[in-house]
C-alpha cells in the first residue's frame, strides 16, 4: 500500500497555501495528480521523494516508512527508491544522451536495457548527442529513459510528455502504461491534460488549494453524469460550425480527427478547446464535456 499524508505550508508570489494531503494508493497503479498551477501538485511529489521535507505527516511506501514527523524518521533521497522526472530534465550536460543512460543503470544490470530504451524512445541516432544538441522534446525523453533505466519502485513524473508532439506523446503514453502492467511499478504523474489521464491513470486526484477537491476514477472525477455505450474516447473540440439545421463539432482524439452532429441544444455549453468525452448513445455519437 502506498501511504502519504503530508502537511506544509508553502509559499508563492507573497501568498501562503497550506498544502495538506492524503493518499491511499494500491501498488502497481497510476495516479494523476490534476489541478491549477501553484496548488502544490510539483511540491508534493518533490515531498515523497525527499527533495522537501513537510511540516508534518507519514510516508509509507509498500511496508517501507521513508517519513514519519512523529518518530523524526525521513530517509533521504538516494535512500528512497523512487525515479523522479523533473520538469527542467536534470540532465548532465557533459554526458551524452546514452551517457545519460548509463549513469542511471544500477550496479551489474545489463547494458541491454539502455539500448532497448534508446529505441524504444527513437533515441539511437541521438546517443552520442550532449543535451545542449537536444530539443525540448528530445530531452524530455532521455530524461524520462534515463529514470525507467534506475528501475524505480515509485515513479514520479513532473508533465513528463508536456513537449512531445502528439504521435510520440500517444506513444510513451502506451509505454508508461506497459511499464506499469510489466514491472507493477506504482506511477504518481501530475498532467494538465484530461485525455492523457484518462489514457493513462487508473485514479486521479484534483487539487485545489493545496488540498484533495475529488479522487477517483478519471471517468468518475471528470464526468458530470454517467455515460453507457459501445465506446468512449476523450478529445479536444478544434471547432464548431453551422451546416443547415445541424451544428458539427471537429474534435481531436490522439492524432485523429472526428466529426460529430450535434444539435443546437448541444452547443450551449461546448467552446473550441473544450475537453470532451465522445461516446455512443443508440448507435449516435454524443459529446459531453469534461470538467
Amino acid at each position: 500500500m502506498i501511504e502519504i499524508s503530508v502537511r506544509k505550508p508553502l509559499y508563492s508570489a507573497g501568498d501562503e497555501l497550506k498544502l495538506d494531503v492524503t493518499i491511499n494508493l494500491e501498488p502497481g497503479q497510476i495516479m494523476a495528480l490534476y489541478g491549477p498551477s501553484g496548488v502544490g501538485k510539483t511540491s508534493l511529489l518533490r515531498m515523497i521523494s525527499g527533495l522537501m521535507r513537510p511540516e508534518s505527516g507519514r510516508i509509507c511506501i509498500n511496508g517501507k516508512v521513508w517519513f514519519d514527523s512523529s518518530t523524526k524518521q525521513n530517509l533521504k533521497p538516494q535512500e528512497r527508491n523512487a525515479g523522479f522526472v523533473f520538469q527542467d530534465f536534470a540532465l548532465f550536460p557533459n554526458l551524452t544522451v546514452e551517457g545519460n543512460l548509463m549513469y542511471g543503470l544500477p550496479k551489474n544490470s545489463s547494458r541491454q536495457m539502455v539500448y532497448d530504451l534508446l529505441e524504444r524512445f527513437e533515441l539511437q541516432k541521438l546517443k552520442d548527442r550532449k543535451p545542449e544538441l537536444l530539443s525540448g522534446g528530445q530531452k524530455q525523453r532521455v530524461a524520462l529513459a534515463r529514470t525507467l533505466v534506475q528501475q524505480p519502485e515509485l515513479l514520479l513524473l513532473d508533465e513528463p510528455l508536456s513537449a512531445l508532439d502528439p504521435s510520440m506523446r500517444r506513444s510513451l503514453q502506451d509505454y508508461i502504461r506497459q511499464i506499469n502492467s510489466e514491472q507493477q511499478c506504482t506511477i504518481i504523474l501530475v498532467s494538465h491534460d484530461i485525455s492523457e489521464i484518462f489514457r493513462t491513470a487508473h485514479k486521479v486526484l484534483v487539487l485545489d488549494n493545496g488540498k484533495a477537491d475529488r479522487y477517483g476514477a478519471p471517468h468518475d472525477v471528470f464526468a458530470r453524469k454517467q455515460i453507457s455505450g459501445k465506446f468512449r474516447f476523450t478529445g479536444e473540440i478544434l471547432g464548431i460550425r453551422k451546416e443547415d439545421v445541424i451544428y458539427v463539432a471537429e474534435v481531436l482524439i490522439g492524432t485523429d480527427i472526428i466529426k460529430v452532429v450535434l444539435d443546437p441544444s448541444e452547443i450551449t455549453n461546448l467552446s473550441v478547446g473544450d475537453k470532451v468525452m465522445v461516446a455512443s448513445k443508440a448507435f449516435n455519437p454524443i459529446i459531453q464535456k469534461l470538467s
